[in-house]
């Protein structure tokens, strides 16, 4: 052993930082730069729009599109943005923690390995193709289910009606927008309680609980971040989806809490597509302006799911 090594070896049992050799302090210097580099582009983009969306901000109604105030003209493309991602979510997450618990716990391997399979395959689909199947296959499929929503729950203000008669509405945007996003969340809560401590499962097993008993007991309190995590990954997803809703939605511009009528609010990504060939001078600003408000609402939702995160860790 050399003299180096000796020293190296005193220093971890003097309880002081051993000497890190050349390759330790390269990848130390990787991993920050690494680190830097990525708060540097989040950095860039944020000044950037807003640098681009300032004319908009500062400018008088009279100047931006359709004559209304920088307000009023995103904020029915918040609500709407807000809306379908809202419904994704819904739809999404217990069915992707089903599909996540049946694949890791529930399916023998020979069903398990080929279905977590196709669940991937699910996220290699181009947005387009979603957008497709939602108008020609989905949006038809639903207006039955839309009537009925519309006959017999007509009292309640989502499904006041009347009902669409070709399915292109909010509703059917965010059951299309929770199918995208099926995948992710399934990966990641599907990697986590594969990770559950067999100690535990075992031990609820032995005290004589039933298979549903030891996941509810040691399964799903043990993936509970990873739930949240993934939720909030997948619902970043949705607040960002542009084609599928663009191709799919039939959009009115106003803000309504019907979601089976065709007249709905549209996107602030699907506006952003659908408009920014044609537009020109202010009304390009305007659209940098609600991108810079898509990308705020962005950032606040992974800050939240961040700090929820760390309070269960901390539980």
């Amino acid at each position: 052993m050399s003299a180096a090594d000796v020293d190296d070896l005193q220093s971890v049992v003097r309880g002081g930082p051993a000497r890190g050799g050349v390759g330790d302090r390269v990848f130390k210097g990787a991993a920050t730069g690494a680190g830097g580099l990525i708060l540097a582009i989040l950095a860039g983009v944020a000044i950037f729009l807003l640098v681009k969306a300032w004319p908009a901000i500062t400018a008088s109604a009279e100047d931006l599109p359709n004559q209304e105030s920088l307000i009023k003209y995103v904020w029915p493309l918040l609500y709407g943005t807000v809306v379908a991602a809202t419904i994704a979510i819904i739809v999404a997450v217990p069915m992707a923690v089903a599909v996540a618990l049946f694949i890791s716990h529930i399916a023998p391997r020979r069903i398990a390995q080929p279905m977590s399979y196709l669940i991937d395959l699910l996220a290699a689909i181009p947005s387009v193709i979603y957008g497709l199947w939602g108008i020609a296959v989905l949006g038809p499929a639903s207006v039955p289910v839309l009537e009925w929503l519309s006959d017999n729950l007509g009292f309640i203000p989502f499904f006041e009606g009347p009902a669409s008669s070709t399915g292109r509405t909010m509703l059917v945007a965010g059951v299309v927008l929770a199918v995208m996003i099926l995948p992710i969340i399934t990966a990641v809560t599907r990697a986590v309680f594969e990770q559950t401590p067999r100690r535990l499962q075992e031990g609820a097993l032995a005290l004589g609980a039933t298979r549903w008993e030891m996941i509810r007991l040691t399964v799903l309190p043990f993936g509970k971040s990873a739930i949240i995590s993934a939720s909030m990954l997948g619902l970043g997803r949705a607040l960002g989806e542009t084609m599928a809703v663009a191709i799919l939605l039939s959009v009115s511009g106003g803000v309504t809490d019907n979601l089976i009528s065709s007249a709905n609010p549209s996107t602030i990504a699907a506006n952003i597509a659908l408009t920014f060939p044609e537009s020109s001078g202010l009304a390009v600003n305007a659209l940098i302006a609600s991108g810079l408000v898509l990308f705020a609402l962005t950032l606040a939702v992974n800050m939240a799911a961040r700090t929820v995160i760390n309070r269960q860790v901390r539980i």
